[in-house]
């Protein structure tokens, strides 16, 4: 695998040290060109390499098609990992297919419309849903022989391959499968007004802000409500405890109802924990009109209130060592097996210490670099190797799982 990697941020960070850790003499991973949109930060991310050759740093504009299309055809690229903000994603997508490059990403661009209509019915909500652009040109992709594998992270990612696992191998049939995104980080002696963006800025403001989205078949599909809609509250594992988790947008409502409902699915949610100051924050933000991505004009300058945002924000990248605590992020899965009612909970947990003790990032990041790092293993060694584009369920979960026990990347199945 020849790779370029589109985005050096913390997530992009994960990814290239479990890969570089995975395969250390180049089996499979022969070079990897760091690409950002700022220099020093892909310099960085090599440098962390610590003197492995393979890994090469490039400045990159991620929305032009053209000069992505360049840079894989300079370097002889063959897969190309898409790591940036959601914006660019469907950029990145089109410059790997230009060239014949085969295609990863962590998410997928999606944009509701300005006066949601709710109620059924994805379409009438959203002028782009979540992962349409993806699967629309599967066909082309197929045509061409090369394969894009969209939402390998952790969830989407890892989750979407225990869901696939439980309707092969748990349960005769499955009827629900929710996704639960938890976990119990603080900051011990933190201010109480700090507010803490986990995971990109970007992408924080699009899927818990957008319209959420569930599936229900016997309802007629795909269901959207506004924000923090279907607040519940969930036992977690691992002494993690209750979770206060809402609805949000996320690729696997529409990825599952696409792949399992061969095998009987008919509900799918996606629900996360969110702290009470960032939710107030984000209702703010939204408010005043600050999320959107509209120049607005200021004085002699014309800026984007979302780029603004991003850039005050306290970055993923420069939070972690002072918290404890951990991530779990899990899937609730529900059908029969002969005959009877079953209930599994399957889950990963990253605790930050060890997180921050082993791979120098904090939980959030480095759980979805994890994810996304197996994947891409699967994909170097040929085991995950189809033409098309498709999501991670699509595959066989087994191969998934067993590097999951062979790296130390924890899981577990609770019955219940």
């Amino acid at each position: 695998m020849r790779m370029m990697l589109v985005g050096a941020g913390a997530v992009g960070e994960s990814i290239l040290k479990v890969m570089q850790w995975r395969d250390p003499k180049g089996e499979w991973l022969k070079y990897v060109l760091v690409c950002d949109y700022d220099l020093k930060r892909a310099e960085e991310v090599v440098t962390m390499m610590k003197g492995d050759t393979r890994f090469e740093a490039s400045k990159i504009d991620a929305t032009n098609t053209e000069e992505m299309a360049e840079m894989i055809r300079e370097h002889k690229i063959d897969f190309v990992m898409d790591a940036a903000p959601p914006f660019a994603s469907n950029m990145i997508f089109d410059a790997a297919f230009k060239t014949g490059a085969d295609y990863g990403s962590m998410g997928t661009w999606s944009v509701p419309m300005e006066d949601p209509a709710y109620g059924l019915g994805i379409e009438n909500s959203y002028t782009e849903p979540m992962t349409k652009y993806n699967f629309d040109r599967h066909e082309a992709w197929k045509k061409q022989g090369n394969m894009a594998v969209i939402c390998m992270g952790i969830d989407p990612g890892v989750v979407n391959v225990f869901a696939k696992y439980a309707a092969t191998e748990l349960l005769d049939e499955i009827t629900e499968v929710h996704v639960k995104d938890g976990g119990n980080l603080s900051v011990p002696g933190a201010d109480p007004d700090d507010i803490m963006f986990g995971f990109n800025v970007w992408t924080v403001l699009d899927e818990v802000m957008n319209p959420n989205v569930e599936y229900d078949k016997e309802k007629g599909g795909f269901i959207v409500e506004k924000a923090f809609a279907g607040q519940e509250v969930y036992e977690m594992p691992e002494g993690v405890g209750k979770n206060t988790l809402v609805k949000v947008e996320h690729e696997e409502v529409v990825t599952m109802a696409r792949y399992l409902s061969q095998y009987g699915l008919k509900k799918a949610t996606f629900k996360i924990s969110l702290d009470e100051n960032l939710i107030t924050a984000l209702k703010v933000l939204d408010k005043l009109g600050l999320r959107s991505i509209k120049p607005v004009q200021v004085g002699d300058v014309k800026v984007v209130p979302r780029d603004v945002v991003a850039a005050c924000a306290p970055q993923p990248k420069d939070i972690g060592d002072e918290m404890t605590g951990k991530m779990l992020v899990g899937v609730q899965c529900i059908g029969k097996k002969d005959g009877k009612e079953k209930e599994y909970f399957l889950y990963q947990p990253f605790d930050n210490q060890e997180s921050i003790e082993r791979w120098g990032t904090q939980a959030v990041t480095a759980q979805t670099g994890f994810g996304a790092a197996l994947a891409l293993e699967l994909i170097g060694r040929g085991i995950w190797k189809e033409a098309g584009v498709y999501a991670p369920e699509y595959f066989d979960p087994k191969p998934y799982l067993e590097l999951m026990k062979e790296s130390g990347y924890k899981y577990g199945i609770i019955e219940k």
